[in-house]
């Protein structure tokens, strides 16, 4: 069961790296190129391009990070110190990822271009996606504490072998 859910992740994984670098490389130029066309200001095009691609970048590093776990839970290395480093980054992406949509809403409030309950809602994504960083922050306290004591376990499990 464990083998066939780690290959169904890595599946979905590379298929959202995939779908992710198509958006960033055809369909990013193309909002470009919408926005000269819909006489956005640039003010507003650059913030909201760049948004939108390092938003991209976010989910990416997101991906490349449970691809690296993955790696660690088929070796069955998961619960190890240096699973930490790919869990934080996991957090940093995410918490990255509500400052931009944050960011995002900032850009389209000024105005009346965009409805003030469209910012709303996209504020309410951006503490949403504030509350997942924290939490992946939990199940990272979980994972050391997992570590821990399979530490601990080890150390009595040695004990033990030096007593018998």
């Amino acid at each position: 069961m464990r083998h066939l859910t780690v290959l169904a992740l890595r599946v979905v994984i590379v298929l959202a790296l995939a779908g992710s670098l198509f958006v960033q490389c055809f369909m990013a130029p193309l909002l470009w190129i919408d926005l000269v066309e819909a006489d956005a200001p640039l003010g507003v095009r650059v913030p909201f391009v760049a948004i939108f691609v390092l938003g991209l970048v976010t989910l990416q590093v997101c991906a490349v990070c449970v691809w690296r776990l993955l790696t660690m839970v088929r070796r069955e290395e998961v619960f190890t110190p240096a699973a930490f480093r790919w869990v934080d980054v996991i957090i940093a992406a995410i918490a990255a990822a509500a400052v931009l949509v944050f960011a995002l809403a900032v850009v389209l409030a000024p105005g009346e271009a965009v409805a003030p309950g469209i910012v709303l809602l996209i504020c309410g994504a951006a503490l949403v996606l504030g509350g997942i960083a924290l939490i992946v922050l939990l199940l990272r306290l979980l994972l050391a504490q997992a570590v821990d004591r399979d530490r601990e376990a080890r150390r009595l499990r040695d004990e033990l072998d030096e007593v018998i």
